[in-house]
């Protein structure tokens, strides 16, 4: 009797212990959320959507999301992840940039589609293999333009200008254009884009070892607004400048040359431009705290200039961003600190499309 006792008081042991692991590994990767897709534009034959995603579980550092569409339509293009389809079942992951997701944060993506028949909305979506079950919301849009033609959208053009951080190859670049509607932008610039691992608008401005201050001395950019005219430049110049020990007056004079050449390029340029990146090469002692100088005069510099028709916009490049970590030399931006540069971009630029 005491051995049977013992024999099930152990059974009931094991059972409890694994009820509890398994209560607990639930718990731990708890996983929900909720859905809203959204048809932003519709013409026939094609439309345009967006979806955002609620997480309503634990943090996640990745994301899938599958879906399937009712009535066999298609993906043709997809910003701000990656898609798989096949048939009707449609897979999306997080791009490089937007895989973590807190509890209660938000991710979101587009894409513009093909559909025949009807053009109705998915019902049942699954994040991570579980199925959403916080609610889902599908408001649909009237058609955009008229109904035999899909709506025409002019492309907001926007030129990096820099140096070797924003050329060479400048993959930020592509991950901020990872991040943007590729219907609404189009990267403009008289130097091609460079390999960064995936497809892109690579076209730029980064002029590897250039000063900006010879830029301004030597009118160059006059030229390469007229082979591109943009209507957005985003502007990370001056590293050289200060590897020179050129005075932060200096550069900032240079900027205002610049400025002025834009503005006559194009009366409402929408100009964002960087306190840049830190800099700590092992051949100059003295860059950082030149940068430091830089960084802390550009917004009255801005201020005094910004017009209603022209705004300039600061963008903060410097905070947060680590030499040791988030380059490879001191100087020139590693994986982690294109992915930096990328997301400190995105809502200026995101602001200043139409």
């Amino acid at each position: 009797m005491h051995r049977q006792s013992l024999a099930v008081l152990a059974s009931a042991c094991t059972l409890l212990a694994g009820f509890l692991f398994a209560t607990a590994t639930r718990a731990y990767a708890a996983v929900g959320c909720s859905v809203k897709y959204a048809v932003a534009s519709q013409w026939p034959g094609g439309f345009g959507a967006t979806v955002d995603i609620t997480n309503l579980g634990d943090p996640v550092t990745s994301w899938s999301l599958v879906f399937a569409f009712p009535n066999g339509q298609s993906i043709t293009q997809l910003w701000n992840g990656s898609v798989t389809q096949s048939g009707s079942t449609v897979t999306v992951r997080n791009a490089a940039w937007n895989g973590a997701v807190a509890t209660g944060g938000k991710a979101s993506f587009g894409f513009n589609g093909s559909w025949t028949g009807s053009n109705t909305a998915p019902t049942a979506f699954s994040l991570n293999g579980v199925a959403c079950t916080g609610g889902t919301t599908n408001p649909t849009s009237s058609p955009t333009t008229s109904p035999s033609t899909p709506p025409a959208t002019e492309k907001t053009k926007i030129m990096a200008l820099g140096d070797s951080i924003t050329g060479s190859p400048g993959c930020w670049r592509a991950l901020l254009w990872q991040k943007l509607p590729a219907d609404r932008v189009d990267f403009v610039g008289t130097l091609p884009g460079q390999g960064c691992g995936f497809d892109y608008d690579g076209e730029n401005e980064g002029h590897g070892g250039y000063l900006v201050t010879n830029v301004a001395n030597q009118n160059l950019l006059a030229g390469w607004l007229a082979a591109t005219d943009p209507d957005v430049v985003m502007m990370h110049f001056g590293t050289n400048d200060a590897w020179s020990n050129l005075p932060t007056s200096t550069i900032l004079a240079a900027y205002t040359t610049l400025v002025g050449q834009m503005r006559a390029s194009n009366p409402s340029m929408k100009i964002l431009v960087a306190q840049i990146i830190p800099m700590n090469p092992s051949t100059c002692t003295e860059c950082a705290q030149r940068v430091v100088a830089l960084n802390a005069a550009i917004p009255a510099w801005a201020a005094g200039l910004t017009t209603t028709a022209s705004p300039i916009t600061v963008v903060d490049q410097w905070t947060g961003f680590d030499t040791a970590t988030d380059t490879y030399d001191g100087v020139h931006p590693n994986d982690a600190g294109n992915i930096k540069i990328a997301n400190r971009w995105y809502p200026a630029v995101a602001a200043a499309l139409p």
